[in-house]
């Protein structure tokens, strides 16, 4: 499997691109984000939310764990495992019943939670270039082939 990517320049094509991805995942999936404090994940989620028709705020849920969103486009769940100190304890929020075929799990810190969750469709890595971002990402699966390749053929345009 081969690796894409695109460079992103701002936190405003961050969201471009999230709403993009948005229009492509319409169905469900499980995505993992990975990259460090600050590389843009909640507002990559904050653009697939918008892109799912969430008009509201986005907020990280560093300490719930998981906020869902009920959008007029689907259920997206965004996680943030950050605070999770044991994958254990995604048993005790019961965490098997938040993914089904037609919601939209967007993870972030899925490494925290190994072992217990799912496999991801697609895995985006988010790293620094420049003064912008660097977004690379893998598939897993069939359904996370079929958007990977869609996803490659996104450009990213700003209002």
């Amino acid at each position: 499997m081969t690796e894409q990517a695109i460079e992103l320049a701002d936190e405003a094509s961050m969201v471009a691109f999230g709403e993009s991805l948005a229009a492509l995942a319409q169905g469900g999936g499980v995505i993992f984000l990975h990259g460090n404090l600050g590389m843009g994940k909640t507002t990559l989620c904050r653009g697939v939310l918008h892109g799912y028709g969430h008009t509201g705020a986005v907020k990280s849920p560093t300490y719930t764990l998981v906020e869902p969103y009920e959008t007029s486009k689907g259920r997206v769940y965004h996680f943030d495992l950050y605070r999770l100190s044991d994958p254990e304890e995604l048993e005790y929020l019961g965490i098997r019943d938040y993914f089904d075929d037609e919601s939209l799990s967007l993870i972030e810190w899925p490494e925290r939670g190994t072992g217990v969750l799912p496999q991801a469709d697609l895995e985006i890595s988010i790293e620094r270039a420049g003064a912008g971002r660097r977004l690379s990402w893998q598939y897993n699966t069939e359904k996370g082939r079929k958007l990977a390749d869609k996803l490659s053929e996104v450009r990213v345009i700003l209002p």
